[in-house]
């Protein structure tokens, strides 16, 4: 039997250091320091977006306001609906905890 490709990234002890690493930051400062010294700008950026994008797509937008809004193309937004249709559903347990954690985004 054959590892899953989408979990044996997780096998790798640099990985794993890596996750209980950002586990342990419990600082906001600490954190975006940290992820700023190990991310380009436009990493940051670029994952920042397709956070935004599942939130729009979880209600409803349509692909043309997420882009407009994110600056993300359809393409890349199509596979961020299609992993949280059929991924491993870190977006929607990221997403579920967001909402029960910060304060409501003013609109």
């Amino acid at each position: 039997m054959t590892a899953d490709t989408s979990t044996a990234i997780w096998d790798s002890p640099t990985t794993r250091q890596f996750v209980e690493t950002l586990l342990r930051i419990q600082d906001e400062a600490v954190l975006q320091n940290f992820l700023r010294d190990v991310m380009t700008e436009k990493e940051i950026i670029e994952i920042s977006a397709r956070l935004e994008a599942a939130r729009m797509l979880e209600v409803g937008k349509k692909y043309t306001e997420i882009s407009q809004a994110t600056n993300l193309s359809s393409r890349t937004i199509a596979r961020i609906s299609d992993w949280m249709q059929n991924g491993r559903g870190g977006y929607a347990a990221v997403l579920a905890h967001r909402s029960h954690t910060l304060p409501a985004r003013a609109e």
